[in-house]
């Protein structure tokens, strides 16, 4: 089977080719030749999820699926969420909200946090929805320089290191992603 994952990210690419099953042949936005700038301008990560998904199968009539992640702070009200990406501005760059993140909260005692996956997979004219939760804390500085996005300032709940600390093998098994894909492999699974 051929299925699109709606990303120009290189990293989460990686991430979710080691977890699928062999006989899936994953392609890339890359591969499909769709240089399209999909806006995500809903609201939701369900929503961005979708809009993403729903462009390729309808430009490119692919099987495919996207995702939308936010990170939600407890002392921001939820912030950044689905903005994440974006939060110190455009252009996006991980550098800059690591850093916005870290003043945000600078002299706040609960730095409870969690990362939060959306995934939209459009498959043979059907629409299904995965979602993939990991609860964790901000650190106070960066650590490990494994990763990307918020990686170095994320602690997942019951771990001393944060994600950048980590395998990425560690981290699929904890991920919010990785719990999202998960879902998804076995969804895909049960209808081979």
């Amino acid at each position: 089977m051929k299925l699109v994952f709606a990303t120009n990210n290189l990293n989460k690419l990686a991430e979710v080719k080691k977890m699928l099953p062999k006989n899936i042949e994953l392609l890339s936005l890359n591969d499909i030749q769709c240089f399209d700038d999909i806006e995500e301008t809903a609201t939701t990560l369900d929503g961005n999820a979708k809009i993403k998904a729903d462009h390729i199968t309808s430009k490119f009539n692919f099987n495919c699926f996207a995702d939308d992640t936010g990170l939600e702070v407890e002392s921001l009200n939820g912030a950044p969420g689905v903005y994440s990406a974006r939060y110190a501005g455009e252009p996006s760059n991980s550098e800059n909200n690591m850093q916005k993140m870290l003043t945000e909260l600078n002299g706040k005692e609960n730095r409870t946090a969690q990362f939060r996956t959306s995934i939209c997979l459009n498959l043979n004219g059907k629409q299904f929805l995965f979602n993939g939760v990991c609860k964790g804390n901000i650190l106070t500085k960066k650590h490990g320089e494994k990763g990307f996005g918020y990686d170095p300032i994320f602690q997942p709940e019951g771990f001393k290191q944060s994600f950048a600390e980590m395998s990425s093998e560690e981290k699929n098994t904890i991920s919010h992603r990785g719990l999202a894909i998960k879902k998804l492999v076995e969804f895909l699974k049960s209808i081979n």
